[in-house]
């Protein structure tokens, strides 16, 4: 408890500060995005919602869109199966060098995105090319799966540690087998987990661009590398400004909705 009257105010301060560090530059860029003139100019002099109508009939945005759903969806649907798997794994057996698949699952989060997509560049050049499969939507795919595991992972992991395994036994005692257990007892407990490490593994999948640059072929073109290709374009400054705008909201709304859902979940269990 702190008590101290100077101790709070600093910390008010430094919590201000650092919340303006991340949110004013996204407030720049809403405000941008409504922006009458063609150019970066501050602050607008005029707000128009023009360019907003303007950038849906963009056929290369739409384009974009659709590949990072595209995406976002095959790796989520990757990482919900293989982080509830290692999950399990990890959670219901002991076995020799388990910590240690904990930390490999987790560590390709906390790697610089420029040491993953280098190495996941250099393995499918190395692994897939020999095959014949280049470069394009199942490498973009797999490559955003290896960290979207962790968010999954991680979600499952808690809920199963606070579960226990009293319910599943009870289960058992009552004459279940182990696919009724896991569907009557098991799956309903871990729904919210999933939920919202799913939604979470979509967020960073749908806002991934250093990993995509190495992983994608030339005819992939997510929507975060298309604002990169096209921001220093003269002409395309106010559509960059709304695909931004539009890209912090889509991001916001399933990181909400995740912390929503397993805040209220926790509070049940």
């Amino acid at each position: 408890m702190i008590r101290s009257r100077g101790a709070r105010i600093g910390l008010r301060l430094a919590m201000a500060l650092g919340l303006g560090v991340i949110y004013i530059p996204l407030f720049v860029v809403l405000v941008s995005s409504f922006n009458v003139d063609r150019s970066f100019s501050w602050p607008p002099t005029r707000l128009t919602g023009h360019w907003w109508s303007i950038t849906w009939d963009n056929a290369g945005v739409r384009s974009a869109l659709w590949t990072s759903v595209k995406a976002g969806l095959g790796a989520t649907s990757i990482a919900l199966v293989l982080g509830t798997m290692v999950a399990f794994a990890v959670q219901r057996y002991k076995f020799f060098g388990r910590d240690t698949i904990s930390l490999l699952v987790i560590l390709p989060i906390a790697l610089p995105g420029i040491i993953t997509g280098i190495a996941l560049n250099n393995a499918f050049r190395t692994v897939l090319a020999p095959f014949g499969v280049e470069m394009g939507m199942f490498t973009v795919i797999v490559g955003h799966a290896t960290f979207c595991v962790v968010t999954v992972y991680n979600n499952v992991l808690a809920r199963l540690r606070r579960m226990g395994l009293n319910v599943e036994e009870a289960s058992a005692d009552l004459g279940a087998d182990t696919f009724q257990t896991f569907r009557y007892v098991t799956f309903p407990l871990l729904r919210s987990a999933l939920l919202a490490g799913g939604l979470l593994s979509f967020a960073l999948s749908f806002d991934e661009i250093i990993v995509t640059t190495f992983t994608a072929g030339a005819g992939v073109q997510t929507l975060p590398i298309w604002i990169f290709n096209n921001l220093f374009r003269p002409n395309q400054a106010p559509i960059v400004n709304v695909v931004a705008a539009a890209l912090i909201v889509l991001s916001v709304v399933p990181i909400y909705l995740a912390q929503r859902i397993s805040g209220d979940d926790a509070r049940v269990i």
